[in-house]
């Protein structure tokens, strides 16, 4: 795994600017006055070496736009990686980043907010000087030009989406268009999610694998806002995929040819990405439609917290060397892990809090030195802007269920560990496991059963810690813990996923050992 950075902050550089607008006019046109100018606050918000990260607000001070492009100057060989809410382009020192599906629309005096992680020399790194929107430097104020009103309606100035993959071919036939018409409002206001999401803007950002958001809406077709060049999506109506989305990147996407009637709409995110955000922008109306009041909650809440197996991580292979089939990222999906599948079951919401490689104490092979633990309770993982996910008050999952340890002794011990012998490694394992129920209990209160599972995993400590852990804590009165041990002969798992990890079948083996073990709690739910 890449080693998380030292996160250093920095002074914000608040640049401001003004521009005047060139005249230009139309030959029938009769001149008119505009007005142009825009203010530009421009933050690096963490800094290490050889990367940084920034955040960019950009405040449209003239008439309004409808589409806009932002430039600016890097003068000491500084380069954009990953950006969010606009997409980014650079020749050079020349950066130029044109805004995203949803917020292309700028009012006199709105803002628009996107952010970017990069590279720097570890020498200097200044911000820009020579910030322009659409051609016009920014001062911070406005100026009156004279300028020739266009004879039709002005089209926006950005980027056209690109398509994304659309899934087998029939009916309903989604088919990609290029980006839309912003939605009326946020996606969190259109959509029901009860995953670790970070608002920003009217859309939503987020890292976990399995996020999902749940619409409705009336008429013959829906579009789907999203900015994600990283991640796949299945896209589902009526309870049936429709599409499955391969890194759409900033895109409308357009399921079509419906029915004339009320609908619902499910995206999920299929895949992992820690250190790569998404973004949800929100639903489009096909053109006498109209998006509807989205889903009531689900009573039943589920919370499953683990590692690859969590995760889905290559399920949908049918070998276990994924070289040549399209590898991990493609073969996984989190929406039919034994997790889901549980969860849908028994009709409760849930969440995946899930990382492929990490382990309780020690990640795979030794690897890293942060392990799940340290992330447990980020919004955005391992980005440079994560922070604690602030529960909205709305999730208290009645059942927990953790799937840990497989990392932590799959592997032999390497030279140079902390830990000389497995007998080290169970130990400390077990502290740390019994001071993660002790987080959890406090984050959820003392009805809420968790449910710790293990594998078959023979010769090694994993199944005689666990069952310690589980007599620890019952012993000390916790009478709302369970363990569940996933018997691989008896249940049958092929383990034909990529690098021998569950299959699409032994998930749906997996889950209904789960459903059968929840079944038996004394739940009253």
């Amino acid at each position: 795994m890449r080693l998380p950075h030292t996160r250093l902050r920095s002074a914000a550089a608040v640049l401001t600017a003004a521009a005047v607008a060139v005249a230009a006019a139309l030959t029938s046109a009769v001149s008119a006055q505009a007005a142009a100018g825009c203010r530009v606050t421009y933050t690096v918000t963490s800094q290490w070496p050889g990367g940084f990260g920034a955040n960019v607000d950009v405040t449209n001070l003239g008439d309004p736009l409808n589409g806009w492009r932002l430039t600016w100057s890097f003068t000491a060989g500084q380069v954009v990686g990953q950006a969010w809410n606009g997409t980014v382009t650079q020749s050079a020192g020349r950066v130029t980043v044109t805004n995203a599906a949803w917020n292309g629309s700028l009012g006199t005096g709105a803002a628009a907010q996107f952010g970017f992680s990069g590279s720097w020399n570890n020498t200097s790194n200044p911000a820009p000087t020579d910030f322009a929107l659409d051609g016009v430097p920014c001062t911070g104020r406005p100026t009156p030009t004279t300028s020739a009103p266009p004879t039709g309606t002005p089209s926006p100035t950005g980027t056209p989406s690109p398509s994304s993959t659309p899934s087998p071919t029939g009916t309903p036939s989604p088919t990609p268009s290029p980006t839309g018409t912003p939605p009326a409002s946020g996606a969190l206001e259109q959509t029901r999610t009860v995953g670790r999401v970070r608002a920003a803007g009217t859309s939503v950002q987020y890292t976990w694998p399995g996020i999902y958001f749940e619409g409705r809406f009336r008429g013959t077709g829906v579009g789907i806002v999203l900015d994600d060049s990283q991640n796949d999506y299945a896209v589902q109506v009526d309870g049936a995929t429709v599409a499955t989305l391969v890194t759409p990147g900033q895109t409308t996407y357009w399921v079509r040819n419906l029915a004339d009637a009320d609908h619902t709409v499910r995206l999920v995110k299929r895949t992992e990405s820690p250190w790569a955000v998404g973004a949800f922008g929100g639903l489009v109306a096909a053109p006498g439609g109209a998006i509807l009041a989205k889903p009531a909650a689900r009573s039943r809440q589920i919370e499953f917290i683990g590692d690859s197996w969590t995760a889905g991580y290559g399920n949908m292979s049918t070998t276990r060397d994924c070289n040549s089939n399209g590898g991990v990222t493609r073969n996984s999906n989190a929406d039919v892990t034994f997790g889901a599948l549980t969860a849908q079951s028994l009709n409760a919401d849930y969440q995946l809090i899930a990382w492929s490689g990490l382990g309780m104490v020690r990640n795979y092979n030794g690897g890293g030195t942060d392990n799940f633990r340290t992330y447990y309770e980020t919004d955005l993982q391992a980005l440079w802007n994560s922070t604690v996910w602030q529960n909205p008050g709305t999730w208290k999952p009645q059942v927990v269920v953790v799937g840990l340890g497989i990392n932590d002794f799959s592997t032999a011990l390497n030279a140079g560990e902390r830990w000389t012998t497995p007998e080290q490694l169970a130990a400390d394992f077990r502290t740390a496991y019994l001071g993660f129920l002790d987080k959890l209990r406090a984050r959820y209160g003392p009805n809420t059963f968790i449910v710790l599972t293990y594998p078959d995993l023979s010769n090694t400590p994993l199944a005689a810690s666990v069952q310690q852990v589980v007599r620890t804590r019952t012993d000390a009165g916790d009478t709302r813990i369970r363990s569940l041990y996933y018997d691989d002969n008896a249940l049958g798992l092929d383990k034909l996923g990529c690098d021998w990890h569950p299959s699409k079948r032994d998930d749906q083996l997996l889950a209904g050992a789960l459903t059968r073990f929840i079944g038996t709690l004394p739940l009253t739910w």
